[in-house]
């Protein structure tokens, strides 16, 4: 039987060598923008030879998008139990993963045309970004509450966020973020959660002569 490799097992070499870099490729996004990034820039200041991390992620923009994924995985807020709150906490941390130092260099690079194919980066970005809003809507469609479809939300939520931040509109904040899903909520998109029929609702009704 084949004996796994080291760089095999979670938490082994492979996971540390994955950190060090993601947290290189971070740091010089930070420092130079990610048109000045090079493979053998971060292998240097992970301290990792630049084989290694040709051998993974091949070229500098796959690189970039592996890192974006893993920053929209991180720190998911938890459901509150209010459709209005859960989706201004999935807009508000929208708008923080985007507005941090690096954000939109790393979202122009995961949906980078040259990115491998296999990624289909711009897809796979999208539905990251939904995943945060469909928690809220599943869990208030589970509560009986009356929810907007996603497509509302991506529309009337996420797209203006991300237009915003990526062309640099001033006052796009916390806000701003708010007002969206309040616009969102009051406008009608939400419907009325359907009344409790009572006791007997599905009973046949008599029939008039």
């Amino acid at each position: 039987m084949p004996v796994k490799s080291k760089d095999s097992r979670p938490g082994g070499r492979s996971a540390r060598v994955r950190a060090a870099v993601h947290r290189a490729t971070v740091d010089l996004v930070q420092e130079v923008g990610t048109e000045k990034v090079t493979i053998p820039a971060v292998a240097r200041r992970a301290g990792v030879n630049p084989s290694s991390v040709y051998r993974r992620w091949g070229t500098t923009s796959a690189l970039l998008a592996d890192v974006a994924a893993q920053r929209q995985d991180e720190g998911a807020p938890e459901l509150l139990g209010d459709l209005r709150k859960d989706l201004e906490q999935a807009a508000l941390w929208t708008l923080t993963d985007l507005s941090r130092p690096g954000g939109v260099a790393f979202f122009r690079a995961e949906v980078a045309p040259d990115v491998d194919e296999r990624r289909a980066g711009l897809r796979e970005c999208l539905e990251r970004v939904s995943t945060r809003f469909h928690a809220a809507l599943d869990a208030a469609a589970r509560r009986g509450e009356g929810a907007p479809p996603l497509e509302r939300v991506l529309d009337h939520v996420v797209a203006p966020l991300y237009f915003r931040v990526v062309f640099s509109i001033p006052e796009t904040n916390e806000d701003y973020a708010r007002g969206l899903v309040a616009e969102l909520c009051d406008s009608g998109y939400v419907a009325p959660s359907a009344p409790d029929p009572g006791p007997g609702a599905n009973a046949a009704q008599p029939t008039h002569a």
